[in-house]
């Protein structure tokens, strides 16, 4: 009951063109890493191994074989995994790991109302006490861990967040289109 106040709430407010977000009550457990010295890349893939449900993905640029791996990996032991690209970077970036996740039979939409779909969020599990909120300036990419001074931010145990986080990332993919090979 909840969450579908929280929703509806998230709702009204889009309709009513408020600008005014939601906030929550402060819970759970949150996890920091800074790139290049802390392996935030290895704390995300045990994040997503820990997935029981459901992960959420919007990604900008997705180049992390180690992170294509552990989706694929979850997809196959009956996580439902979705996830959301920008359209440029998916085409245009170099060694972009969106082809292989479609193949592996993840459902790929792409983000094409925006000059740049910016978005770095994984959401996991987003009904259950468990749920985590994967955000920062982290895109999904080897540079991001090796070469780049990045942020990863982890919210655990969070639910509210988790399902403002996982409401955002449906409104996004209905203005999204199916991803297809070039």
């Amino acid at each position: 009951m909840k969450r579908v106040a929280l929703l509806l709430a998230l709702l009204l407010a889009g309709a009513a063109g408020a600008q005014v977000p939601p906030q929550f009550p402060a819970q759970g457990t949150v996890q920091v890493a800074f790139t290049p010295w802390d392996k935030a890349e290895a704390l995300i893939v045990d994040s997503l191994r820990r997935a029981r449900r459901q992960i959420l993905v919007q990604a900008f640029s997705f180049t992390s074989r180690p992170l294509a791996n552990a989706l694929i990996a979850a997809k196959r032991r009956g996580v439902e995994v979705q996830v959301l690209a920008d359209r440029e970077q998916t085409f245009g970036g170099e060694a972009s790991r969106i082809p292989d996740l479609a193949r592996a039979g993840i459902p790929v939409m792409l983000e094409v109302r925006y000059q740049s779909a910016h978005n770095k969020i994984m959401v996991i599990d987003d009904s259950t006490a468990d749920a985590t909120v994967i955000t920062g300036s982290y895109n999904w990419t080897y540079a991001a861990q090796y070469k780049n001074a990045e942020n990863v931010l982890i919210l655990r145990q969070n639910p509210d967040v988790a399902h403002a986080y996982a409401a955002n990332w449906r409104r996004h993919r209905a203005d999204a289109l199916p991803y297809a090979e070039q």
